[in-house]
């Protein structure tokens, strides 16, 4: 089987950097009719060619409501060969482990962003497998003296990452406020027409989070509300694809939105889905045809110079839902140093609807703006 190539997500690059996946292997696809097993499906999927467990949120300090943040910490697992190899050695590695954290101090107006890229070895990095609690571990940042660990608590997750040199770390713990809900039927989610460009997607909209956070030199106890996206897959965007705008909001009376734009080079939009979660947990899957997005405002960053919408108009006439989603700060851009220079805005929002009122909080991807976001193919 061909491999697919796949524009402007950040594992990418490193593949690209490492020249992994040059010759066809026989990687498995994502499918429609995939049989979920939970919670054995949380931990990896070595047959799939990328994999990532995503967490944000945004948290209060206890005692101190003006002290109030944002959070990002994803674990991506990048499949070089989709079997362990054969070879007498502690150090072969079937996998890459990249991971990003990311804390925006939103009373102080500051983002700071840290990344990890390991081999799968021994004292390195690990995907664990079920029912080991421990899902994924690395080493830290150069630096610094702990790892990085996602593991599962029984109901949900608990992660930490930590870097020194940055000045920044979270231990947090989470559970379930509402059920886990696919992304697509079956947690079958497209991302193009073709259906082969597609991976198996679900999330906890709603995760109860509470732990520490350290910013600048103070760390503080922290509550607040987190969202948790799992994907795996091997060809995951279409090859006339260079970037997507994702949302995931938390709305105020108790619904989540989740919707994607993926764009071509010229900035049309070549696909778009969405999912709507009601108070109850039930879900309706959203086609094109069913939201729209406006882009109000841009911001341009000052180190890489690219051009990000910063301001959106949101609508589902069918629910009467109109809402505007605003970044907290504006410079939430993670320019990453391990990774080829990988560069993409990801940052926290909040929601407000037509009289100006809040409405809820949320957070939102960028990726393929600016020049040199992804390498030329």
């Amino acid at each position: 089987m061909k491999i697919s190539r796949i524009r402007n997500v950040p594992i990418f690059l490193v593949l690209l950097a490492l020249g992994a996946g040059s010759q066809p292997i026989d990687w498995a696809t994502a499918d429609p009719d995939y049989v979920w097993s939970f919670p054995a499906d949380h931990w990896s999927h070595p047959r799939y060619r990328l994999e990532w467990w995503y967490f944000t949120g945004h948290l209060v300090a206890e005692g101190d409501p003006d002290r109030q943040f944002g959070y990002q910490f994803t674990v991506f697992r990048i499949g070089l060969y989709p079997e362990t190899l054969q070879f007498e050695s502690d150090w072969t590695a079937s996998n890459l482990f990249m991971g990003h954290a990311a804390v925006t101090d939103k009373t102080r107006n500051s983002h700071v962003f840290s990344e990890v890229l390991y081999r799968e070895a021994n004292f390195l990095a690990g995907f664990a497998d079920h029912p080991d609690p421990v899902i994924a571990w690395t080493r830290g940042p150069v630096g610094t003296d702990a790892n990085w660990e996602l593991r599962w608590n029984g109901s949900a997750f608990d992660f930490e990452a930590v870097d020194e040199g940055q000045g920044i770390a979270f231990a947090l713990s989470t559970t379930p406020d509402k059920p886990r809900v696919f992304q697509g039927p079956n947690g079958f989610s497209r991302k193009a027409r073709s259906e082969d460009a597609a991976s198996q997607y679900y999330s906890f909209t709603r995760l109860a989070t509470e732990g520490s956070l350290t910013i600048a030199g103070e760390t503080y106890r922290v509550v607040g509300q987190s969202w948790m996206d799992k994907e795996f897959s091997t060809s995951h965007l279409g090859e006339e694809q260079v970037g997507w705008d994702w949302f995931s909001l938390q709305l105020d009376d108790g619904r989540e939105l989740m919707l994607y734009v993926l764009r071509r080079a010229d900035g049309a939009i070549d696909f778009a889905q969405g999912t709507l979660v009601q108070p109850d947990g039930r879900t309706r899957f959203l086609e094109a045809g069913d939201w729209t997005i406006e882009s109000t405002r841009t911001w341009r960053s000052d180190r890489t110079d690219a051009v990000y919408p910063a301001r959106w108009l949101v609508e589902i006439p069918s629910e009467g839902l109109r809402v505007e989603v605003v970044p907290v700060v504006a410079d939430q851009e993670n320019v990453g140093k391990l990774s080829g220079g990988v560069f993409y805005w990801e940052g926290a929002v909040t929601v407000t609807d037509d009289s100006g009122q809040a409405a809820g909080r949320g957070y939102v991807e960028l990726t393929g703006y600016g020049e040199g976001s992804r390498p030329p193919v």
